[in-house]
């Protein structure tokens, strides 16, 4: 098995693509070993020393490391746990349970809109990077929204999240005033 790796704009994470599917549908973002509780996977690579957070992508895997590691000393380790995983057959998740999902009935048709642009516009071109932006909330003209994985401490974050989408949404949605992250 073969493993690709690929920087990202944050140079605190990486993306390694094993060749298939890891979270089909919505991304999952692991901040810490606790919130694992239905990915062995998740929890495996947060036993690797100085990794800080576990994302997956459809088809990637974005691990943050702390400032202070040197991917020269981690990446071997996590691309043998990653290869011993996948060639031992055991899935990513144990269940679905853990995947968040946002009630669409609650929402109002601006929110919709907005998660529709930001599903159908931003999402893909950040998920390219090693990353995912989660929609939070909008009140007041006020969209706040989380950055997952490599965009999540990104240098260039606050230049993505105002120029970029707040850009985008404001074309699309007239209702949209300002984007913030939380």
């Amino acid at each position: 098995m073969f493993i690709q790796t690929q920087q990202t704009p944050n140079p605190n994470s990486l993306k390694f693509f094993p060749d298939q599917k890891i979270s089909p549908g919505n991304p999952i973002h692991f901040s810490n070993r606790e919130e694992c509780t239905h990915s062995i996977l998740a929890r495996k690579l947060f036993s690797v020393e100085n990794v800080k957070e576990v994302f997956f992508g459809e088809d990637f895997i974005t691990i943050t490391k702390v400032n202070s590691a040197d991917w020269e000393v981690i990446k071997p380790e996590i691309l043998t746990m990653l290869m011993d995983h996948f060639v031992a057959g055991l899935p990513v998740f144990e269940s679905t349970a853990d995947k968040k999902n946002i009630e669409q009935a609650n929402l109002s048709e601006i929110e919709k809109q907005i998660i529709e642009v930001i599903n159908t516009k931003v999402r893909p071109t950040v998920a390219m990077d090693g990353g995912d932006i989660e929609y939070h909330s909008f009140k007041d003209g006020i969209v706040k929204l989380q950055m997952r994985g490599a965009c999540a401490g990104c240098p260039s974050s606050t230049l993505t999240l105002k120029q970029g989408i707040e850009s985008l949404l404001k074309y699309y949605i007239p209702e949209v005033v300002s984007v913030e992250q939380i």
